[in-house]
């Protein structure tokens, strides 16, 4: 076995901070949605708690919201921020709108045939297109910071995506019940070019509102947090 085959590199795959929508809009890929002031402490914490780690890769998605909280981590660590576009949101029919039981994208019937196959899903981005994507962002990422730690910033489901695909669940499921808080790390262990572990930790959840932790039930009046 050579060196590189017997490597350990960790890529930590972070969701980005807190956004800046009151409105309530399902932002998706849409430009101009930058983190709020609560986002930014949470990038800083992170940035925090990655401090003492060998980081020597971070990269995001080119979508602002990623490139915000990915700053504080890299000028951390001495590194300009990388970008990948494989990171990025997936893409949504419903990108631009409220979206809502009784509200919004919902109340209009010609958007109902975009709820038709929740195992794809048809509403959006295929979740294999999601997989390939990930998986090649996380390879090159790994490659990047070989024997060492590296930092990618990207959106919920693309990263509940591809942590359920390594991890052998099935790729549809209840959006509601996705282990992935607001400023989370998912962090995936490589010897070589192999996955042999999946961590999960949230250095800023007394930061994130109960009503966006994962798990947590709606609250009705609570400010909404779309397009993640």
């Amino acid at each position: 076995m050579t060196q590189s085959e017997n490597d350990i590199t960790v890529v930590h795959v972070m969701r980005h901070g807190e956004v800046h929508n009151p409105e309530g809009v399902l932002y998706g890929r849409l430009p101009g949605y930058h983190l709020s002031d609560l986002g930014r402490q949470m990038a800083d914490r992170v940035a925090e708690h990655l401090a003492d780690r060998d980081i020597t890769y971070v990269v995001a998605s080119p979508l602002e919201r990623a490139q915000e909280t990915a700053a504080p981590i890299a000028k951390a660590h001495g590194l300009d921020v990388a970008t990948d576009e494989r990171l990025i949101e997936a893409a949504n029919v419903f990108q631009g709108k409220t979206f809502g039981v009784g509200d919004g994208a919902l109340r209009k019937p010609g958007n109902w045939r975009h709820l038709t196959n929740p195992f794809r899903p048809s509403w959006g981005e295929p979740y294999v297109d999601q997989v390939v994507r990930m998986m090649a962002a996380l390879g090159r990422a790994r490659d990047a910071a070989r024997g060492h730690e590296a930092v990618c910033v990207s959106h919920q489901l693309p990263i509940w995506i591809v942590r359920s695909f390594v991890e052998r669940r099935r790729l549809w499921h209840d959006p509601r019940r996705r282990q992935c808080t607001l400023a989370s790390l998912t962090s995936f262990t490589f010897r070589g070019d192999r996955i042999v572990s999946v961590g999960y930790s949230e250095p800023a959840r007394d930061l994130v509102p109960p009503h966006l932790r994962a798990g947590a039930k709606p609250v009705k009046g609570a400010s909404k947090g779309y397009g993640a």
